[in-house]
């Protein structure tokens, strides 16, 4: 049986094509650099070829975030 002991290895995966912001991104399968981006991804205008954004981070309208302790027996503002 072989075991890999190294299981993160940066060298064996690759170059990752990302959406960077505020830079100029190409489009891997067109080469144009007309983008569509939303929360997550950005799309291509032109091929429709989907690149993950470089921040992963969730941020915008209608995302819930808890933040520390809250009351369940709380009542509810009318």
């Amino acid at each position: 049986m072989c075991h890999d002991q190294k299981v993160f290895d940066p060298a064996r995966m690759g170059f990752r094509i990302v959406y960077r912001a505020n830079e100029t991104n190409h489009c891997p399968g067109c080469g144009r650099s007309h983008w569509m981006v939303g929360r997550l991804t950005a799309e291509c205008a032109y091929c429709a070829t989907a690149l993950p954004l470089e921040t992963g981070r969730m941020i915008g309208t209608g995302l819930f975030r808890s933040r520390g302790k809250t009351d369940g027996l709380a009542p509810l503002a009318a």
